[in-house]
């Protein structure tokens, strides 16, 4: 198998299971994932109670993910322009998947996260790197264009440092990818995987419908103008509001203020 998955406290670790090939991406792996993330989806609607509340998405071996598996890719290829683009529309919709994902996904990135590796990860909501990692877009060597994730890297960084990385090609630090926005935390090595279990653990430990409503509003605020904004801020308030969670939170503040 291509993707192990294992559950633990609230927490669904996704790991991408191609050791041998960097942990690049196949037609199988994609499928594979998509599978995960609809299940884990679909659990979150039917039984909220039992389900996880934060996804971990990491790479087996000293590597994330290091992009397309260029083998297929050439196979596929040669099949012609409507085989290609059924192959790109499944990375598709695998973006698509994570982004309406209700729950928060967060890449634990170690080695190298490069091509459509630095893609998944910047298709994540949050990313924790180990501080030796490294990310890049190098498509531009071999004449092809990181078109997808585009999307993605454009939302993360500034417009002009987004046209450098695909651009040029150039890979960059954690430190640097950190700097520039494309990451959220950096880790030393000695502490990554108690650091990531931590992120995910505090994460976990929030409310999850607050969690669950405040990633659906961010992201539905794409394209929105001011107005419109506020407006959908306004409904997402007065769900919020009739949450148990909300509910509880604000008697249990009350009652902490009262006693002070």
């Amino acid at each position: 198998m291509s993707l192990r998955i294992e559950e633990h406290e609230g927490i669904l670790r996704l790991t991408l299971d191609r050791p041998e090939k960097r942990n690049a991406l196949n037609g199988a792996l994609i499928e594979a994932l998509r599978e995960a993330l609809d299940a884990s989806a679909r659990r979150v609607r039917e039984a909220p109670d039992r389900a996880p509340r934060v996804i971990v998405l990491t790479g087996a071996g000293s590597d994330f993910c290091s992009g397309a598996d260029l083998a297929e890719l050439e196979a596929i290829a040669e099949m012609g322009p409507e085989a290609s683009l059924a192959d790109a529309g499944r990375m598709g919709d695998l973006f698509l998947a994570m982004r309406h994902h209700p729950l928060p996904i967060i890449a634990a990135v170690r080695g190298r996260a490069l091509a459509g590796g630095c893609g998944l990860a910047s298709a994540c909501d949050l990313i924790v790197a180990e501080a030796e990692a490294e990310f890049g877009f190098p498509e531009v060597h071999l004449g092809f264009v990181p078109a997808m994730v585009m999307t993605m890297l454009r939302r993360k960084v500034v417009e002009g440092r987004a046209f450098e990385l695909v651009a040029r090609g150039e890979r960059i630090p954690a430190s640097e990818a950190h700097r520039i926005g494309l990451v959220n935390r950096v880790v030393v090595p000695a502490a990554f995987e108690s650091e990531v279990a931590s992120y995910a653990a505090d994460l976990a430990a929030r409310p999850p419908s607050a969690i669950q409503l405040t990633k659906r509003l961010l992201y539905g605020l794409d394209g929105t103008g001011f107005d419109e904004g506020i407006r959908r801020g306004a409904e997402v308030n007065t769900l919020a509001r009739l949450t148990d969670a909300c509910r509880d939170g604000v008697r249990g503040f009350l009652e902490r203020t009262r006693k002070d």
